[in-house]
């Protein structure tokens, strides 16, 4: 996504954007948890935890990709969402089947399979 601006309309290509830029863009769709520090913590649509450094790491429990709400559809902001991998990786036909959540009554930050 190296060289990608999110505007109005869309994506466009431009040098001086990264895929960094367009990370921070889709992170801050994410929900805020209040008593966690929204630049590092956040949960996703299913309310899994997921952890900012942890973009693109499949090995973290707290790892996330940057997901399409709507399946073909533009990659515009207002389509994109950070979602826990698992998560992501377990949408099919664009419905969202939500197999990681955070822990219920935790404190702290944990997730755990949804069975």
């Amino acid at each position: 996504m190296e060289g990608i601006r999110i505007g109005e309309g869309g994506l466009t290509a431009d040098p001086f954007q990264s895929e960094k830029y367009m990370k921070e863009q889709v992170w801050n769709n994410g929900t805020i948890v209040e008593g966690h520090d929204p630049a590092i913590w956040r949960k996703d649509a299913c309310g899994a935890w997921i952890k900012y450094v942890e973009y693109s790491n499949r090995k973290s429990q707290f790892g996330w990709e940057i997901d399409h709400i709507s399946p073909g559809g533009m990659t515009i902001l207002s389509n994109l969402r950070p979602l826990q991998w698992k998560n992501n990786l377990n949408k099919s036909d664009g419905r969202l089947k939500c197999s990681v959540l955070a822990k219920p009554d935790q404190e702290g930050h944990l997730n755990i399979e949804n069975e």
